[in-house]
This record gives C-alpha cells, sequence and structure tokens, in this order.
C-alpha cells in the first residue's frame, strides 16, 4: 500500500493543468485554461481546468475534480494506480506500507487484466531481446524492417514463441489466473486446454493514451495461407479497437506541440514516422476510422492529415472517413504517397527533413484531393462528373461553419468549372433534407416523451420540504466555501422591549468574517442540516475554519469521499462556466463583483434569512397539521400562541431585509 507520506507529497507536487494538458489541448480563459470535454462529442468547449484552484470541471458531463479524479475518471484508473501515474511522472519515489490479503483481494476485474497485459507486453519484449528464437526470427524481423533497438524499446515491440503454450504457462507460473488470460484474450481456454492466441507471431502492444497496455496487435511470419497476417485482441472490458488510436501515447505531446496530426493505417507506418524524426502520426489499425478515434485527436488539436498509400483502390476505400473528421469540426487535408509507396516505405527511405518538405508540399485540402482522385476516372462523362461534383458538395455539407462552407464551394465551383448558384442549390437541398431528417426524428422522440408521460402520469409539482431544505443547505455551504474567511460588516436586527413596554427592532452594526456569522446563526437557532450529506459536509468545513481561521480548499478536497468532493469541485467551478465562450462579454453583461462587500452582505444575508424562514414555516405546518391529530397533547390555545409568535418572527425577518418573501407552501 503507498504510503500517506507518498500521496501528500504527489498532491503537492503535481500540477493539474500539466497533467490534464497530456490528454486534453488546453487554450488560456482568463484565469483559466479551457478545452473540449473529453468524455462527451462536442464541438465548444466545456471543460475548465483551474490552476489556481487545482481543480478541474467538465460542464459538459458535470464531472469534476482534482489531478487524481480526472485520471480515474478519463484513464479509469483505480486511485493507487492515478497516485503511481503521478509520481511516475513527477520521479517521486513510491514509499509502501504492507498491504493486507483483503486490500489485495479487492483489486477489480479490470486491474487484473490491466495487470496481464502489463507482464504480456514485458514478456513478449524480453523473448524478443533474450532468446535464440527470439533473436533469430522476431528482432530479426524488425531489424529488417530498418527499426533501431531503440525504437523497438520505445514502443514495446516482442515476439511470441512458436510453442501452443509457452507464454500461457510462464504467466500461470507467475501466479496469474487464467481467468483474466482468457478475458484479455492472450489465452484462448477450451475445455480440455488452453493454448497462447499470437504463437509465432511479432507483438505490437496497443497502449492507451496514458500508457497503459490495453491489447495487442500480432504478426505472423510464415507463409500459413490459413492464419491471419495481422491478428488483434478480441474486444475486451479494457480493449475496444474503435475508441483506441495506435502510437497515441507517443504522439500526444508532438500533436498538441505541432498543432497536427498525421493519421496512419498500420502499427510499422506509426514507428516508421517516429523514427525518422516526426511524432505526431496515430494510426487507425486497419479498421475504419471512428468518430471515437477522431474525438482522441480533436482533444489535442483541430487538425488532422491523412496519409494515404499510392494505391489507387485503397484511396478511394479511405477518403469515406474524412466526411466523419468534417463532421467533427475539424480541418482535414489529405497527402498520398508515389504509386507503389506506403508511408513505412517512404518514410524509411526519406531523410527527415525531405519528408517533412514532402508532407507540406503535397497535403492538399479535401475538394483538391477529391478532384485529383476522382477526376481521371470521370475525364468526359457528364454523369460521372456530376457524380463526382455531388459527392464533393456532400462532403462540403458536413461543414458547420457557414464561412468555410462557402469557401469551399468557392473552391469548388474553380476547380469542377460549375457555377457557384448550382452548387449552393444542391448544398441547400442537403441541408433541407437533414433538417427534416432531423425534425422528424425530433417529432418522434418528442411522440415517444409524451406516451412515457403519460404511461408514468408525471406532472409538474411544488419542490418538496426536503428539496427547498437541501437547495438553502447547499447555498450556505457555497457561501462558506467560497467567502468563508472574508471580513463583513453586518446589521444585526434583534426583537427588545422598551421602557414603555412595547417590542421595538433594534440594529447593531458588527464586524464579523462569514464563517463566523453563519456559524454563530446556526448555533443560534440550535439549527442542524436535514440532508445528512450536508449536515457532514457543513460541520467539516466549520471545523477547519474554528480551528485554522482559514480554508484551504485543495487540502480540505483530499480529505473528502467522492460524494463531497463532487459537491465542492462543483461549488468551486460553476463560478467559471461563462467564462467558456465570454457569455458574458458577448452578452455585454457586467456583473457586480461577490467580492464588493455590499453584495457579499445581501448575499449572505439572503442565504440565512431564507433558510430561517423555511425552517419557521416548516414547524409552523407541523403545529397546524398536529392540530388535526386527535392524540395531540398541547392545548389549542398553546398551539396557536406557538404559530402567532413563529408568524410575528417571520414578519420580522422579512422585514429586516425590507420585503415580505413569497411562501414555500401555498
Amino acid at each position: 500500500m503507498i504510503s500517506q507520506n507518498t500521496i501528500q507529497t504527489v498532491f503537492e507536487t503535481a500540477r493539474v493543468e500539466e497533467v490534464i494538458g497530456d490528454f486534453v489541448h488546453l487554450k488560456r480563459a482568463g484565469s483559466n485554461l479551457k478545452g473540449l470535454s473529453p468524455f462527451a462529442d462536442e464541438k465548444s468547449p466545456s471543460f475548465m481546468v483551474s490552476p489556481v484552484k487545482q481543480i478541474w470541471k467538465d460542464f459538459s458531463s458535470g464531472k469534476g475534480g482534482n489531478v487524481v479524479t480526472f485520471l480515474m475518471e478519463h484513464e479509469h484508473f483505480t486511485y493507487p494506480e492515478a497516485i503511481r501515474y503521478l509520481a511516475k511522472k513527477y520521479n517521486i519515489e513510491i514509499e509502501e506500507t504492507e498491504q493486507s490479503l483483503e486490500e489485495t483481494e479487492l483489486a477489480n476485474e479490470k486491474e487484473s487484466m490491466y495487470l496481464v497485459s502489463e507482464f504480456a507486453s514485458k514478456y513478449f519484449q524480453n523473448v524478443l531481446l533474450n532468446t535464440e528464437e527470439g533473436k533469430a526470427i522476431g528482432l530479426s524481423y524488425f531489424k529488417e524492417r530498418g527499426f533501431t533497438t531503440e525504437t523497438i524499446k520505445k514502443f514495446h515491440l516482442g515476439y511470441s514463441p512458436d510453442v501452443w503454450d509457452a507464454f500461457t504457462s510462464e504467466a500461470l507460473g507467475k501466479g496469474y489466473k487464467l481467468e483474466f488470460l482468457d478475458k484479455t484474450g492472450l489465452t484462448i481456454v477450451k475445455e480440455e486446454k488452453q493454448f497462447d492466441r499470437f504463437k509465432g507471431r511479432v507483438m505490437f502492444p496497443i497502449q492507451s493514451m496514458s500508457g497503459r497496455v490495453l491489447g495487442f496487435g500480432g504478426r505472423i511470419l510464415t507463409n500459413d495461407k490459413k492464419a491471419a497476417k495481422y491478428l488483434n485482441s478480441p474486444e475486451s472490458e479494457i480493449y475496444h479497437k474503435s475508441k483506441i488510436l495506435y502510437g497515441i501515447y507517443h504522439a500526444k505531446q508532438a500533436i498538441a506541440k505541432q498543432n497536427n496530426c498525421y493519421l496512419v493505417e498500420g502499427y510499422t507506418d506509426v514507428i516508421q514516422f517516429h523514427q525518422t524524426g516526426i511524432e505526431n502520426v496515430v494510426a487507425s489499425s486497419g479498421t475504419a476510422l471512428t468518430s471515437e478515434q477522431i474525438n482522441l485527436v480533436k482533444r489535442l488539436t483541430p487538425n488532422m492529415t491523412v496519409l494515404f498509400d499510392g494505391d489507387a483502390a485503397g484511396l478511394r476505400a479511405s477518403i469515406r472517413g474524412i466526411d466523419l473528421i468534417l463532421e467533427a469540426g475539424m480541418n482535414v487535408r489529405v497527402c498520398a504517397f508515389p504509386d507503389g509507396e506506403d508511408p513505412d516505405s517512404f518514410a524509411k527511405k526519406t531523410p527527415h527533413d525531405e519528408l517533412v518538405s514532402y508532407l507540406e508540399n503535397n497535403a492538399k485540402d479535401f475538394i483538391q484531393f477529391k478532384a485529383s482522385l476522382l477526376m481521371d476516372e470521370a475525364k468526359n462523362d457528364p454523369i460521372k462528373k456530376a457524380d463526382l461534383i455531388r459527392d464533393m458538395v456532400v462532403s462540403i455539407s458536413k461543414i458547420s461553419d457557414k464561412i468555410k462552407r462557402e469557401v469551399y464551394i468557392q473552391e469548388c465551383s474553380r476547380i469542377m468549372d460549375i457555377s457557384e448558384d448550382v452548387l449552393f442549390n444542391t448544398l441547400a437541398q442537403l441541408d433541407k433534407k437533414e433538417i427534416q431528417d432531423a425534425n422528424k426524428k425530433f417529432k418522434q422522440e418528442q411522440k415517444e416523451k409524451t406516451f412515457e408521460v403519460i404511461r408514468n402520469e408525471t406532472t409538474t409539482r411544488l419542490l418538496s420540504a426536503e428539496e427547498i431544505s437541501a437547495l438553502l443547505e447547499r447555498k450556505i455551504i457555497e457561501v462558506l466555501i467560497l467567502y468563508g474567511n472574508k471580513d463583513v460588516e453586518f446589521e444585526e436586527t434583534y426583537l427588545r422591549v422598551n421602557e414603555d413596554g412595547e417590542e421595538e427592532n433594534f440594529t447593531e452594526k458588527r464586524t464579523l468574517k462569514v464563517f463566523e456569522k453563519i456559524y454563530m446563526n446556526l448555533q443560534e437557532d440550535e439549527i442542524e442540516f436535514s440532508n445528512p450529506i450536508f449536515k457532514n459536509l457543513v460541520n467539516q468545513i466549520l471545523n477547519v475554519y474554528l480551528q485554522k481561521g482559514d480554508f484551504e480548499k485543495n487540502e480540505f478536497l483530499n480529505q473528502l469521499d467522492q460524494t463531497s468532493e463532487q459537491i465542492v469541485i462543483d461549488i468551486l467551478m460553476n463560478e467559471n462556466k461563462y467564462e467558456l465562450d465570454g457569455w458574458l462579454e458577448k452578452k455585454q453583461v457586467f456583473v457586480k463583483s461577490k467580492d464588493d462587500e455590499e453584495v457579499l452582505k445581501a448575499l449572505i444575508s439572503e442565504t440565512l434569512i431564507s433558510y430561517r424562514e423555511y425552517l419557521i414555516q416548516n414547524l409552523t405546518k407541523e403545529l397546524v397539521e398536529g392540530l388535526k391529530d386527535e392524540n395531540q397533547e398541547t392545548s389549542l390555545q398553546d398551539v396557536m400562541q406557538l404559530i402567532n409568535d413563529y408568524n410575528k418572527l417571520k414578519v420580522s425577518i422579512s422585514t429586516s431585509i425590507g420585503r415580505i418573501r413569497t411562501d414555500f407552501f401555498k
């Protein structure tokens, strides 16, 4: 088990903006940083990071937290895994304490699968580099491809022995369970036997964006026509091939830095480019490009350059992914290599500077690329030419930006020698059809929702007493967290009897810290929160203020359970929500800062008064309900006197802010 001292050092050292910056492309937004949500498919940024508060908030999914919770949410790490990842990133030595048997057994299924995959990666590389068979077959193959030992180690390339159960026997001997060898697909389990899936293949580990081994690709080296040339790990709890790009772990920093990503097809294409010095490259690993894969890149850069083999048939088959990239709101360029060349072979024989120059000079926007690719086929055939133009317009229709659309229409008009009006009309027809389809889908969804409402007999209702209480209690917690240590001059209003024996309001000014004001009010009225989570949280916050006189948010967050932590994160980040797209400036809304003492005083007074009014009304309501109880022990006269006293108190409270407030209950 990781020592508490190590955990504390990790939290003190790790920077949330640096860690998240490895996964999400962040841009400055005032004192914060913003980016596209890594948890949702979106085109406008709703993800915010606060370097000052060392927290993050995703307004799209509602998730938020500190640097550790981000890794747990995004990479599905356990808490210890996240701590170990950060310790490794910041070169922090991990102190271990003895782990109990019970804690060891609590390791979940996913973690076991990750551990098995990590072991397999190390095993395959060890076989490649340190056994006779591995050197003679696997290492020789990689050397023939031109890969250096440094490159082989960087990508953890390996070799699986040409023996039916070599890996399986080794893993079982090391204590790994057959159950997880089976679930990762490393071992094929039959009723009477089990054997290695990747027997006799060179191995390409497939890593997540954080470097975790998710699965493998294995290439056979014999001429066995019955066996697949490439074999991938099967889908599992940790490996979904449509959601990962080969090489993303090694490419992410370069992609963000270069503000562009090269997309290729195969493992060796990626590796050869890296070895040449171009690292912002990933591969779809032979699968059709998916929106999930595109979104991985989109979080790092809005620009993608698709690299294709010179093979014409392969080009036509691959350009279908271009529309998906455009639909995601990305800028896409396309670069093809000479006939007979692919990214691997071309990079292998081309020096770095020449390769960079080739890519820059031959990358075309998708309109030019489609025209150059398909015009030879169309030639003088008007039908084929019309189909080509329509295909181009369909691609343009995927672009949401109106200015870009118009520019591409103009370019298409110039290249294809056709009027812009015709192209705009065609585009309008496509848009109209898309709108009609969307409306049809919307109406169907609304119809289904209507039926659902009828089925559930759902009606509009007033908030329950519990819901009102929770809202007000949360507001008090928010005030404590955001402004608890500020000094504010409050006007305290008391009810007293004057010399003539008449009741009158007496006002006294007093400067208090906000937490002192709230603490005194809660103690004065002997108030305990009704929501158990909020009750525990407000007590923790007040204890920190009372003991230390200050409130260190980051330190406090680290002590909370997951539910309480999420509440605090939401409060801390909610004020920054509108910085995401400059909403306030666009709407020309200029909000008076709560740092202004008068505004802050009004906020606190309103919050406390609302809560006291709610309690009074709730007590009054309970007394009125109690009158209906035949077994009521309190006399009617006493109950009516209490109700009268509560109503007077309510009027007094309301008068203190100059107005009578609307009842919560009708």
